[in-house]
């Protein structure tokens, strides 16, 4: 594969900076300039990938080097086949990942950009500094010199004055700049608790991203970006994650939405059929399906909805009677008894597990998670391991059933939501990235 496309990633050096405002922009700029560009997203989010789809018009998939093993990270890397340029997001700082090493290291943006070859390009806010933003830019790029560098973006600039001092100090530590954007208010995307709105909820998306590609269009050397896009070798060919069935009942719509895109892609090329339907919608799950599945998302959001959804919930109960069901996270607490949201208001769920979650008292719930199996659950046998992501802030009320994983943090030590087995039925608080030795 000797034509395959070189790509840079977009990093920070912390959450908060303006990496998205500049990654939409510029995925949008790219495609509107001619170009098939192939988005990425560093580490395990699922908000900013339905974004960068919104954005490049093609699928955007997760690189973690945490989760992925060499031969899954490959057939990832490997989706840009037919892309002209990649572009990753990074997550949080381009450095930051955990403290002890996954399948193929420690998660982070860094680690990513250096085994896919691809330079980075570190968006940087100067504000309330000058030359003194060069500092941070020199001790970036030279912190790890096996990283790729291509310059710096400089954001929320106070003046041209401003600038120009900026600008001094990087030339003066030989840090290239490919672009300077001016203070603006209301480049700030929409935010609700676990980060991003969702792309489907957003109120006016397509404007949204336009205005991002003008912005960085006129404020961003996109002939400079373009030109200081490489990549490392070619991956070795490698399949994507098998279906857990063959024809699998997915919930999708506002409550239901979070899914890796690499699972979905692998379970279609496998051949396996994907049947969407909606729970918000009352839509009862395909009755020749052979699984449901439940992703996260915001049922939490829609509590009163669900409970009304008496077709939803009868064709779930009907279907659990034989054949396997399973949520994650947000498609877990569905399944459940009871969700109690942050007015305090309980709705009855499915009633297919014992759960009880509530909203009514925060509390946060983050990070990476393995799990080795002590029940099978779709896809997966008893003893299996499994690597995933979880995030939330509902607190469990009550947990009944049989546990159905040991699961694990990062760093080995034992979390108390080990998630439920109950005939049929199965449910974790983590998100599905992989299974180890899949």
């Amino acid at each position: 594969m000797t034509d395959f496309p070189k790509g840079l990633m977009i990093s920070a050096p912390a959450s908060g900076t303006g990496k998205t405002t500049v990654m939409l922009g510029l995925l949008r700029a790219l495609a509107e300039d001619g170009l098939v560009v192939q988005p990425y997203k560093s580490g395990p989010d699922y908000i900013d990938p339905a974004f960068h789809f919104a954005a490049a018009k093609r699928p955007s998939f997760n690189l973690d080097t945490w989760a992925m093993d060499p031969g899954l990270l490959d057939a990832v890397a490997g989706q840009a086949t037919g892309a002209e340029i990649c572009i990753g997001e990074g997550s949080m700082g381009l450095f930051d990942g955990v403290a002890t090493r996954g399948q193929s290291g420690f998660g982070s943006s860094a680690e990513t950009a250096k085994r896919m070859g691809w330079p980075v390009v570190l968006v940087i806010d100067v504000g309330g500094q000058a030359q003194s933003a060069a500092a941070t830019a020199l001790g970036f790029k030279s912190y790890d010199p096996e990283v790729p560098f291509a310059g710096v973006i400089l954001n929320r600039v106070a003046s041209p004055r401003h600038e120009r001092l900026t600008r001094l100090g990087m030339e003066r530590a030989g840090v290239k700049v490919l672009g300077s954007l001016p203070r603006r208010g209301d480049l700030a995307l929409p935010e609700r608790h676990l980060g991003l709105i969702q792309a489907v909820e957003h109120p006016d998306l397509e404007a949204a991203i336009a205005g991002y590609a003008t912005f960085l269009r006129d404020h961003v050397d996109l002939d400079a970006i373009k030109a200081a896009a490489m990549s490392a070798a070619a991956p070795a060919p490698s399949m994507l994650p098998k279906p857990p069935a063959q024809r699998i009942a997915l919930a999708r719509d506002a409550a239901f939405s979070f899914t890796y895109p690499h699972l979905l892609t692998g379970w279609r090329a496998a051949g396996a059929e994907i049947l969407p339907f909606s729970p918000l919608a009352d839509e009862a799950p395909a009755q020749d399906a052979d699984l449901v599945w439940l992703p996260g998302g915001y049922p939490e959001l829609h509590g009163g909805t669900l409970a009304a959804a008496e077709t939803f919930r009868a064709g779930l109960r009907k279907h659990a009677e034989t054949k396997p069901v399973h949520g994650e996270c947000g498609g877990y607490m569905a399944l459940g008894a009871a969700l109690i949201d942050k007015e305090g208001n309980r709705h009855q769920m499915a009633g297919l597990l014992g759960l009880v979650t509530s909203y009514e008292k925060r509390k946060f719930h983050l990070g990476y998670r393995r799990a080795e199996l002590q029940a099978p659950m779709p896809g997966f046998a008893t003893g299996a391991a499994l690597r995933g992501h979880e995030f939330h802030y509902s607190t469990i009320l009550d947990e009944p059933d049989a546990p159905l994983a040991h699961v694990m943090d990062a760093d080995g030590n034992p979390v108390p939501e080990t998630g439920s087995i109950k005939g049929h039925v199965t449910g974790t608080f983590f998100h599905l990235i992989t299974g180890e030795g899949a």
